[in-house]
């Protein structure tokens, strides 16, 4: 095969061979992509393609390579199943692009990845000879935080060789760890193991252990040092990080200055540009905060621990810094060494600042809400009357009572009406507006004035009065709100209750000690359609019966269910109209459950007086 001939020459002519093979090399191959795809999971083809293009970048024969393949899978070479399975999964994958040089994209998305990481990597980039040997490795990334044991930062070693920077470790098992790593993929551990180093500056020995991991056409490699200055170091980092904090000295008498690498990162400072001098840092601290930090430099002055927070600006950010700052004082009290701690608490003071904000808007609400709970209750009082005493009417007694939600600002839209209509008749009325507060009170007073006076100038009949006051509602407008009512119109000569409903729960009637809900003719809310039809029922009121009307308030729990919730109001009537007490409306009005604590209710209580009854009872 010439020299001259290209990648994909050679696979044709491999190809081509392999048309010609014998039978026996051509079962080899068979039998070596077999196994191959079965110890992967991949597929025959995929591992027929593989053995040819690997033959191919070697120039060697494809059978020949099967064969090798045989004897290493069955056990004829030592490690080859582990670094042939390997192999053939790296191959399988799509491969990374190699860089050209330590600088090429590759490098510089590796030293992206290791900025974020932290610690204590480095990724080396395998050198080899004019025979495909590993001669030596090149740096190409470094941690931001590594230092090695002579000092140098890892921004200092990218580019430069292993055997110019840790000559000791060629040829030792750390450089063994990489080789292996490099050609099968695996990851290695090593250590710990004594490292000496031929550095002035460096200790002349310590324990270190590696890891060692296969990325890209290189390695990533982990450096931990054992020795005691080394753990400290180690705690000390990590517990800048953990605390996003750092620390700082400065020697007033030589001028020196010393940061710690969390104090760089609370500065967002590269360290290669050493510490900000103090002038540079005061002129990072915002306006407003600056008598904060002259009141610091007062206290600290007079000998006292200086610990104060306030802002500075680093580039387009605002940060929120703590400080405290202590001193080494001569015979004078004077300082001559300052100490500081300074900690990034932006998130807190942050949330803080939120937390506070909100707490103010939660009080200006809470404040809102009070007024208008106020103002509810004054149109509520105004509007809606509640008389102490029973009330005679035709024919007819009635009692009401009025009990507010236990919580106090759900003020509610809950109504009665009990009167004399224009005709004779007496008009019974009791509705709920939907939702809470002076719009619901609002609704509510614009239905009951309008059923006061529609049942006195237009109609007593409940479907119609029920209509009109569904319209009103209906073309109020966006906004308007929906209401559930009942509407009954007694005849005093007869006894005879006609009535409607628009949503309500329907009225309990009591004769003799037993109690049963009336059956509701159809009604759909009020405000909810604007062709709303309603429908009447008609029953017989005889002397001593009780009738109750009342607003869900009354049953609904959020505990219990509607029947449930009926089941002790029935209970009251029952027992009241059994015993012949000698003032029944006022005793179920009395008797009646609690009040809902979510919602305000309303009941109305009537009884049929006979003939020549009076007073009150």
């Amino acid at each position: 095969m010439e020299p001259s001939q290209n990648y994909f020459d050679r696979l044709a002519d491999l190809d081509a061979r392999l048309g010609r093979a014998r039978g026996d090399d051509a079962m080899a191959l068979e039998r070596a992509a077999g196994i191959l795809a079965g110890r992967t999971s991949c597929r025959i083809a995929e591992a027929h393609a593989y053995l040819r293009r690997i033959a191919a970048d070697q120039g060697r024969e494809v059978f020949e390579l099967a064969a090798e393949v045989l004897a290493a899978l069955e056990g004829d070479a030592e490690d080859g199943p582990e670094r042939l399975r390997a192999a053939v999964a790296s191959a399988l994958r799509p491969p990374l692009r190699a860089p050209s040089s330590a600088g090429g994209d590759w490098a510089r998305v590796a030293q992206q990845v290791l900025d974020a990481l932290g610690g204590s990597h480095t990724v080396l980039m395998p050198v080899r000879g004019a025979g495909g040997r590993i001669e030596d490795y090149v740096f190409t990334a470094a941690g931001p935080e590594l230092v090695d044991i002579s000092g140098r930062r890892g921004t200092e070693i990218v580019g430069l060789r292993v055997s110019e920077v840790y000559p000791t470790l060629m040829g030792g098992p750390v450089w063994d760890a990489w080789e292996r790593c490099v050609a099968d993929g695996m990851p290695r551990q090593v250590g710990p193991i004594p490292y000496v180093s031929v550095l002035p500056r460096a200790p002349a020995e310590m324990s270190i252990s590696v890891q060692v991991r296969s990325v890209g056409p290189g390695v990533i490699n982990t450096w931990v040092r054992h020795d005691v200055e080394t753990r400290l170091e180690v705690r000390s980092a990590q517990t800048e990080r953990l605390g996003n904090l750092g620390w700082g000295e400065w020697d007033l008498v030589t001028g020196e200055i010393s940061w710690s690498p969390g104090l760089y990162r609370v500065y967002e400072r590269d360290p290669a540009g050493g510490p900000l001098s103090q002038q540079a840092l005061d002129a990072l601290t915002l306006p407003e905060d600056v008598p904060v930090r002259a009141q610091a430099a007062v206290d600290f002055a007079l000998g006292r621990t200086a610990d104060l927070t306030y802002r500075v600006r680093i580039g387009a950010r605002v940060k929120h810094l703590r400080m405290i700052a202590d001193a080494v004082r001569d015979s004078g009290g004077r300082p001559v060494r300052v100490f500081g701690v300074f900690q990034d608490v932006t998130a807190r003071e942050t949330t803080r600042i939120q937390l506070a904000r909100v707490e103010e808007e939660l009080l200006e609400h809470r404040r809102s809400l009070e007024v208008e709970h106020r103002l509810a209750a004054e149109l509520q009082h105004i509007v809606l009357p509640i008389p102490a005493e029973p009330i005679d009417l035709p024919r007819l007694r009635v009692a009401v009572r009025y009990l507010p939600a236990v919580q106090a600002q759900r003020v509610g839209g809950d109504w009665y009406h009990a009167a004399i209509a224009g005709d004779g008749s007496v008009v019974l009325a009791i509705g709920d507006v939907a939702g809470h507060g002076v719009r619901a009170a609002a609704c509510m007073a614009q239905l009951r004035h309008a059923l006061a006076a529609l049942a006195v100038t237009t109609t007593s009949d409940p479907a119609e009065l029920l209509s009109h006051l569904n319209h009103l509602l209906y073309v109020g407008g966006e906004g308007t709100r929906t209401a559930t009512a009942v509407v009954g119109r007694y005849l005093p000569d007869t006894g005879e209750l006609r009535w409607a409903q628009a949503g309500h729960p329907p009225p309990l009637h009591t004769r003799g000690g037993r109690t049963i809900e009336l059956d509701r003719p159809h009604g759909p809310l009020l405000g909810a359609v604007s062709t709303a039809a309603y429908g009447t029922a008609a029953m017989t009121i005889e002397p001593g019966d009780l009738l109750l009307l009342y607003t869900d308030g009354l049953v609904e729990r959020r505990d219990r269910t509607l029947r449930e919730g009926l089941i002790p109001v029935i209970s009251i009537l029952d027992r009241t109209s059994a015993q012949r007490s000698p003032q029944p409306v006022a005793d179920v009005i009395t008797q009646l459950p609690d009040a809902n604590p979510h919602d305000d209710t309303c009941v109305l209580a009537a009884r049929r007086l006979p003939v020549g009854e009076s007073g009150h009872g």
